[in-house]
Formats: C-alpha cells, sequence, structure tokens
C-alpha cells in the first residue's frame, strides 16, 4: 500500500526509512522476548534516543528531535510495526513533556525539559486514578499550597513508564469540589521523597512497557514547579491529549499494518486444498477490508497531525483519528488471527501478540467510548 499519496518529502521519505529499519533491525526480533518477559528493554530505548527517535516533539534547543507532529506520526507507526509496547514507552515521554512544552515557561522548559530529553531519561504523564479514569476531572489527588511548596497526596494508576521514570507530571486538585476547575498540573522529581511504586502490571498486551501505580504520600515540590496557573490543569491535560491522539492513533496502525502484512504473505504461502488461501474469495474480502482500513485511519491521522501543526483546533479530528484506528487495529488483527487459523492463536507465530497489543489501543488515553462523546460533543457544537 502506497504511503506517499501526500507527495512526501525526500527527507520525510528518509526519516520514515530510518525509522522503520531500526523497527525491523532492533525492535522487532526482540518484541516477542520482552513479551513474554513483560520486561522493558531500556537498552533498545538508548540505541533510539541516540539516532534521534525519542522525544520526537521536543525543540531541536531542548535536546528533541524538533519534529513536527505529522513527521513524528509517520516515525511512530514503524516503530509500532515493530513493537507497539516499546513504542509506547517512547511516545510517553513526549506526552510527559508536552504540557511543559504547551504551558510553562522558558526557565521551565530548560529545567524540567531539557535533561530528559538530552540525557534520554524517560517521563511519566500521571493522570488516571484507580477511581477516575474516563471521568478525568474526577481525580482525587489532592494539591495542598504550603508557602513555597506544593504538598501532594494520592494514587496514580496504569502510569506508563511510572516504575522507571526520572520525571512525573502530575496531574492533582486543590479541591475536588470544583472538578475541572481546581485541577493542577506540577512536574514531581522521580527521585522526591515520599513516592512508591508497586509492581509492574501483568498485561495482557504490550507487556513490555513499563506500567505501574504510584502512590504520593506528603511529596513537596517547590511552587515553581507549577506548570500554568493554579486550576490551569484540566485544560492543559486536554491539550495535550489532543496532541498526542494522532501520535497514538499511528501505534495502532502500526500494528494493523504489521498484522495486515503477516496475513497477506501468509494467505499467499498457506495452501488449503490445493490452492493458497489468498484464491478463496472469503479471505480476499478479510484482505481487503484490512487494507481499506488501514488506509482510511492513516489519512484521517494523518489530517489531525496536520491540523495541529497548522495551529488549527484539532480535537474533532484528533479523537476521530484515535477511535478509527484502534478500532481498526483491533479489527485487522482479529482478522490476522482467523486467517492464521490455529496457528494464529499461538505464539509461535506473531499476530496473537498483535492482537493483544491491539486491545490496549481501543482503552488507553480515552477509550473508544470516550471518543465517540468527544466526536459527538464537536459536531454537536455549531447544531
Amino acid at each position: 500500500m502506497s504511503t506517499n499519496f501526500l507527495n512526501l518529502s525526500e527527507e520525510q521519505i528518509a526519516l520514515r526509512n530510518e525509522a522503520g529499519k531500526f523497527a525491523q533491525e532492533q525492535m522487532a526480533p526482540q518484541a516477542a522476548h520482552y513479551d513474554k518477559l513483560a520486561e522493558l528493554p531500556l537498552e533498545i530505548l538508548k540505541k533510539a534516543h541516540s539516532i534521534g527517535l525519542l522525544n520526537l516533539c521536543v525543540d531541536s534547543e531542548l535536546g528533541g528531535s524538533g519534529l513536527s507532529v505529522f513527521d513524528a506520526c509517520l516515525v511512530i507507526e514503524e516503530l509500532a510495526s515493530g513493537c507497539a509496547g516499546m513504542t509506547t514507552s517512547m511516545v510517553v515521554n513526549d506526552l510527559a513533556l508536552i504540557p511543559i512544552l504547551l504551558a510553562g515557561t522558558a526557565e521551565q522548559k530548560e529545567k524540567f525539559i531539557k535533561p530528559i530529553a538530552e540525557h534520554g531519561k524517560l517521563a511519566s504523564f500521571c493522570l488516571t486514578e484507580p477511581g477516575a479514569g474516563s471521568d478525568a476531572a474526577g481525580i482525587r489527588t489532592k494539591i495542598v499550597k504550603d508557602g513555597d511548596y506544593y504538598i501532594i497526596n494520592g494514587q496514580k494508576q496504569w502510569i506508563t513508564n511510572g516504575g522507571v521514570a526520572d520525571q512525573y507530571t502530575v496531574f492533582g486538585t486543590l479541591d475536588p469540589d470544583r472538578k475541572h476547575a481546581g485541577i493542577c498540573c506540577l512536574v514531581v522529581p522521580g527521585d522526591a521523597e515520599g513516592i512508591s511504586r508497586g509492581e509492574h502490571e501483568d498485561k495482557m498486551g504490550q507487556r513490555c512497557s513499563n506500567t505501574v501505580a504510584l502512590t504520593f504520600d506528603n511529596v513537596r515540590v517547590p511552587a515553581g514547579n507549577l506548570i500554568g496557573s493554579e486550576g490551569e490543569g484540566f485544560k492543559i491535560a486536554m491539550k495535550t491529549l489532543d496532541m498526542s491522539r494522532p501520535m497514538t492513533a499511528s501505534i495502532a496502525l502500526g500494528i494493523a499494518r504489521a498484522a495486515y502484512q503477516h496475513a497477506l504473505n501468509y494467505a499467499q504461502e498457506r495452501k488449503q486444498f490445493n490452492r493458497p488461501i489468498a484464491d478463496f474469495q472469503a479471505i480476499q474480502f478479510m484482505l481487503a477490508d484490512m487494507a481499506t482500513g488501514i488506509e482510511a485511519a492513516r489519512l484521517l491521522t494523518w489530517k489531525s497531525a496536520a491540523m495541529l501543526d497548522r495551529g488549527e483546533d484539532s480535537t474533532l479530528y484528533s479523537s476521530m483519528a484515535k477511535r478509527f484506528a484502534a478500532d481498526t487495529a483491533m479489527q485487522v488483527t482479529t482478522d490476522a488471527v482467523q486467517i492464521f487459523g490455529g496457528y494464529g492463536y499461538t505464539r509461535d507465530y506473531p499476530v496473537e501478540k498483535l492482537m493483544r497489543d491491539a486491545k490496549l489501543m481501543q482503552i488507553y488515553e480515552g477509550t473508544s467510548q470516550i471518543q465517540r462523546i468527544v466526536i459527538a460533543r464537536e459536531i454537536l457544537k455549531g447544531q
């Protein structure tokens, strides 16, 4: 399938090819191994950082790659075709730093972004809680102002990179009764006293991506670690998710594309009734739907990314892209397992991992159901 219908520049093609080469040479050969171990391969992430495949949207003067959102999506799709779990941990660095990029002062960017980006350290985005996932405005982590400090108490759940991060971008509330109006965004050093990290979650898919629960027990941070103003945290989080959702959609695209390619190859090799199964219309229709879904998801993803790069409001299309790409990845990987038949249901073949990895895409960074709520709200605004 062609991905150059928008006339990508030579630089964009080279960037995409470099990411694809890294994915196939460094990530894909180790994907099943680290999935089985449920262990994040930090050495692979260090290699990715060394060639500019980490902190993709961070300004180059701050140590990042300085890519547009569109170019970052090109890279992420390639990486995710190698391993979605590794890619998620890589992309979460952008997710954790974007709030500071969007709302931090020049001094805060130098202090909180540059050391992470320059040295290949990991960061975490801490929004979700045990009792507040889809209802982000309902978070209960408490923030209290104490002179020149803020004191944080509460729990965060499903935190990617949480067990290995050097820095946390934490969202808490001055008053839960104020809902979104009380939420603040604070940068918390990973070595701050009072942080407890849970065990790595035993997940169904994307198992190598480090995911833990975090507890903040009277964690004190300087008032200068507040990003934006008091009460602006919810707005910062939503703007961050608008920007990150095309990148998340690109992870789903990478999963779907890998599954489709495996299924296409297998259908042409596997014979039944003395013919390749690709000769049968039932298989052809599945492949046709898979290919169509991937192309359509890519178009939505690229459109939302291009809108962000132009400074346009992308809430509608970012949610459309994330929802459609996630659901497409689930359908494509399910069909890929079906095409492989009994073999696809075993871990001897790659499609069962891709199916497990795809399921998470419908859940994190806003479930497919939440995306539909956002989409409906946006399209009804002007009615």
